[in-house]
């Protein structure tokens, strides 16, 4: 594609910002997406805690999916609603819902036995924060693309992903310390301590509201339009299904079990049938002709790979270091750190690279083969590893996933044309979220799967044969939350015997992450090596030679916009 001027990229949206303007719409945007991104890596931590107070055990996995499947299914709907009614109000949506939904979620146990008590009532909860959540990093990044053309995206995209970054590395230490703080009295009120990780959120969500309200200029750029309802509702019924099956499979029912074989039918009727009226609709809610562009389709499918690997990898990493490595919640969000490290500043430099250079995809393969180095060093932990020796392996890690925070969707914001840049971002969003989320189930099932097998080794503990699955580790996790010094015989036991069978199991399971990923870096592969429209450096060159030559011979012509 040919290169674009920053005046070219405000005639194609309809809408020119001053500097300002946009200074003050990134740093909205910067308070959003730490929201967002501080909310995802909180609340680990905290729940074996939240666990052993709320009770509920066997609902466990259910606080984390029951914000996936709200906010993951909201990704494309509120894509499309900000294409039809302005970027802002959606923006504005999201965040006040998000916000309620928090204030919600730290109350909970506190409505006596509405839902069905404490744990039921955070679960439901969750998923009302998830409505909300899901509007939140997929209209930060659109509103990006309505204000800069893509190449200069790349450094705002670097810094971005380098929020996220700090989020991962401010989540876990702000989730541990409030674990382990005691309950606090604040005007008759008992506060336990695990409740501040949702309330935390209030001031920057009253922030995010003030900026969003009062310092964001209006983002007129829209598209004529209506809703496709029906794409909505079958987007729903396609992937909640989906989403359930995948959590519960293997797990808690069997692959064969009926209710997992239901679940997946009714999944591939509504795809079906999704694709179906999609073809037919006027204004479908995710255009099937996008797919045609060989960049978006690619960089889509390498996204949800890389996500699905990534995830996977990390997902059961705290539990690992708690329970295999025998350090305390704060422990291990430390050890967390080296991890966030190397991806904030792999997404700055590589930000920053992409606006110099114009070219995405060197960068991001470069930093998918780090990655891949980095799941073979954890494929070589051992019994009895410090958390330094696992610290530099997730520094290497964080270094090579640094890229692919931002310029996935920046390659695909760069394949289509700005009317479309709302339904293109927020799918490139959903499909990184769906990848995010099967990868947590299938690795988890895989991890279930190896730890039976491990424990199946072992000799007989107490007299009894050992056995040993996800659940008896969340188990183990949520006593030692309950009496952080005390321990049961059985505990004990089963604490010892872990150790050995984790890192057997979670070996396995990085294993697998590694073919996955192998498999992401040949999509990434296919993706075309295409150029970034908007001027870097050598074209401001360029524009200031222009500009000298109409200054002295005037044409009549217009400057375009700096």
């Amino acid at each position: 594609m040919s290169a674009t001027s920053t005046g070219d990229h405000a005639a194609a949206t309809g809408q020119s910002f001053t500097p300002d303007e946009r200074r003050i719409t990134l740093i909205g945007l910067m308070i959003v997406f730490l929201l967002s991104a501080l909310d995802q890596t909180i609340v680990s931590t905290a729940m074996p805690r939240i666990v052993s107070q709320l009770h509920g055990l066997n609902l466990y996995s259910w606080v984390t999916t029951a914000y996936l499947l709200s906010s993951t299914v909201m990704v494309p709907i509120y894509g499309k609603l900000s294409d039809l009614y302005g970027r802002k109000s959606i923006l504005l949506t999201g965040v006040a819902i998000f916000t309620f939904g928090s204030v919600l979620c730290g109350a909970a146990g506190e409505f006596g036995g509405l839902f069905g008590g404490g744990m039921v009532q955070l679960i439901v909860f969750r998923a009302i924060q998830g409505l909300g959540g899901g509007a939140l990093f997929t209209s930060a990044f659109a509103i990006i693309a309505d204000i800069f053309p893509p190449r200069e995206r790349g450094r705002f995209g670097g810094l971005f992903g380098a929020m996220f970054g700090v989020a991962s590395v401010l989540g876990p230490l702000i989730g541990g310390f409030f674990t382990q703080l005691h309950t606090v009295h604040l005007g008759g009120l008992e506060i336990a301590g695990w409740r501040w990780i949702f309330y935390v959120n209030l001031p920057l969500s009253l922030l995010a509201l003030f900026m969003i309200v009062v310092k964001m200029p209006a983002l007129t750029h829209r598209i004529p339009g209506k809703i496709d309802f029906a794409g909505a509702a079958l987007i729903v019924i396609t992937f909640v299904p989906l989403l359930l099956a995948l959590s519960w499979g293997g797990r808690d029912y069997g692959w064969s079990s009926p209710r997992i074989v239901t679940l997946l039918s009714i999944s591939v009727v509504g795809f079906l049938a999704f694709i179906a009226v999609e073809a037919k609709v006027s204004h479908p809610i995710l255009s099937l002709r996008l797919f045609a562009n060989r960049t978006f389709t690619t960089a889509n499918v390498a996204s949800f790979i890389v996500s699905m690997a990534f995830m996977g990898v990390v997902t059961f990493l705290p539990l690992y270091m708690q329970l295999g490595a025998g350090a305390t919640p704060s422990q291990s969000g430390l050890t967390m750190m080296p991890l966030m490290v190397g991806l904030i500043g792999a997404s700055t430099v590589s930000g920053l690279m992409v606006s110099r250079f114009g070219v995405f995809k060197p960068i991001l393969l470069g930093g998918q083969v780090v990655m891949l180095i980095g799941v073979v060093l954890l494929t070589l932990i051992h019994p009895g590893m410090s958390l330094w020796d696992l610290g530099w392996r997730m520094l290497v890690l964080g270094i090579g996933l640094g890229p692919a925070q931002s310029l996935f969707s920046l390659a695909v914001q760069n394949a289509v044309s700005p009317q479309e840049i709302g339904v293109a971002t927020s799918t490139s969003q959903f499909f990184r979220q769906i990848g995010s989320t099967i990868g947590v189930a299938v690795f988890g099932s895989l991890l279930t799967l190896n730890l039976a097998s491990a424990a199946r080794a072992l000799p007989p503990v107490a007299g009894h044969a050992q056995t040993m699955s996800l659940a008896d580790l969340e188990k183990v996790a949520v006593s030692r939350a309950a009496a952080p010094g005390a321990k049961t015989m059985a505990a004990s036991a089963l604490d010892q015997a872990s150790q050995g069978v984790i890192t057997t199991a979670i070996r396995s399971v990085f294993g697998a992450g590694l073919i996955v990923l192998i498999g992401g870096v040949g999509v990434t592969l296919l993706i075309p090596a295409a150029k970034l429209r908007g001027r870097g450096p050598p074209e401001k060159i360029v524009e200031a030679a222009e500009n000298a030559l109409e200054t002295a011979v005037p044409t009549g012509a217009a400057q375009p916009t700096a």
